[in-house]
């Protein structure tokens, strides 16, 4: 699941963002970066699900 995360963050960053983090002020960052051109939301995309999964494993968690 981790790899089609990434994945999607690439591709369709909203769509990443939105199976890592679901629904919030984030997204719509999110959208609104893609909006302003693919390779800033794809950029941020990136990065969310990367310190959402640093933060899992921090915890304990790993997803």
């Amino acid at each position: 699941m981790k790899l089609v995360r990434y994945l999607l963050g690439l591709l369709v960053p909203p769509l990443g963002v939105f199976l890592t983090v679901g629904i919030g002020p984030t997204l719509f960052i999110n959208i609104l970066l893609t909006v302003l051109g693919w390779l800033p939301g794809s950029i941020h995309a990136i990065w969310v699900i990367a310190k959402h999964d640093e933060q899992l494993n921090r915890e304990g968690g790993i997803y």
